[in-house]
């Protein structure tokens, strides 16, 4: 509980302001102002008694009505595309580590996959007049963000590369790690392929098919060698799903299996086990991302690494300089390259791990 202009405790439930704050100490209202937003304009005594009778009272700086005067805030907003996704997790790790370090806060938010939802949450942020977006989209339709960017509203994109030049983005080449995948596998002595993935909407299943599609081609198989399997999410309830569809087509079941990211290849490896079909001797394996969990599955789960954390500190870094009303930013277009990582899960008999790949 605070106290009013002559000391004395506020009532409960009262709402202390600059004026209040200025009585108490003995000061004009300007001067309160300056010692909240321009503290070098103001004399170290007369300061700390300004910073006393905030303390006395308990004041609240309004966050919104400093916003108004600024026209933005100190804040950024990060909509990633599932926040149940370890990876996104991750992400968000290096997104907050940065901004903590430069001031700012971080409004979290997720589009579920859904076009609609990535839209109505961008409006969200422009009415919270966030200084900067952070977005991993759900399709490669910039017109929401290039509103923001109209209004000064800087976006940088994040697991998603921009062909763009006066945009930022940093993402990994995931056609490179699709093909990283299904070269392990095919090295290994697998002859067919199931690839399990998600939306075609999504950038990242678009591109790591790709790369499957052209390990398959570089190992001189035609491309009725690799069966599709789509589904409509990107977790482990659908990777369920896939792994009923392939066993209810029937046998002989393919070789090995590349799924789009780890949580469609936890999916699957649940219902091949408790189908009796042994990974990796009756099917090899291999995921997309590393998450923790990989390495802890009944069989641990082979995968192609991203430098998660990594992807949010520097997406975060080329943010706020863009934000830097100094100037002088140079977009960049960053791109990663993933990393495979081998584990029991496709080291079938055929062979083990190839040479110059990573085995854990």
């Amino acid at each position: 509980m605070g106290a009013d202009e002559t000391g004395r405790s506020a009532p409960p439930g009262r709402t202390v302001g600059i004026k209040q704050v200025a009585a108490h100490a003995g000061v004009s209202p300007g001067t309160v102002s300056n010692v909240l937003n321009r503290p070098e304009r103001v004399a170290e005594a007369t300061r700390a008694r300004v910073e006393q009778a905030i303390r006395d009272l308990g004041f609240v700086r309004n966050g919104s009505a400093s916003t108004l005067r600024a026209g933005h805030s100190s804040t950024i907003g990060l909509m990633v595309l599932d926040l149940a996704n370890p990876f996104f997790t991750d992400v968000a790790r290096g997104v907050e580590d940065i901004a903590s370090e430069r001031g700012y806060s971080v409004i979290l938010s997720s589009s579920g996959e859904s076009d609609e939802r990535e839209r109505r949450n961008l409006r969200v942020f422009a009415e919270q007049r966030v200084r900067g977006v952070l977005l991993t989209p759900v399709g490669d339709d910039g017109e929401a963000t290039d509103r923001l960017r109209e209004r000064g509203v800087p976006v940088v994109l994040l697991d998603h590369p921009t062909p763009r030049a006066n945009q930022c983005s940093v993402a990994v080449d995931d056609v490179a790690g699709g093909e990283l995948a299904a070269a392990e596998l095919l090295d290994a002595g697998a002859r067919t392929l199931a690839l399990v993935t998600g939306p075609t909407v999504l950038r990242q299943c678009a591109d790591r098919r790709k790369g499957a599609l052209r390990a398959v081609r570089a190992a001189g198989l035609g491309r009725d060698a690799m069966r599709e399997v789509a589904v409509g999410a990107m977790n482990a309830r659908a990777g369920q799903e896939a792994a009923r569809r392939l066993l209810e087509a029937g046998p002989p079941l393919p070789d090995a299996i590349f799924c789009a990211n780890d949580l469609l290849a936890l999916g699957v490896l649940r219902v091949l086990l408790q189908a009796g079909i042994k990974v990796p001797d009756d099917v090899a394996l291999i995921g997309y991302d590393d998450i923790e969990f990989s390495a802890a599955a009944a069989v641990p789960l082979s995968s192609v690494r991203q430098p998660t954390y990594q992807l949010g500190r520097i997406a975060t870094e080329l943010l706020l300089e863009e934000c830097d009303e100094t100037g002088g930013h140079a977009h960049q277009q960053v791109m990663f390259q993933p990393e495979l990582v081998v584990r029991e899960s496709s080291r079938s008999a055929l062979g083990g791990p190839a040479l110059g790949r990573h085995a854990l």
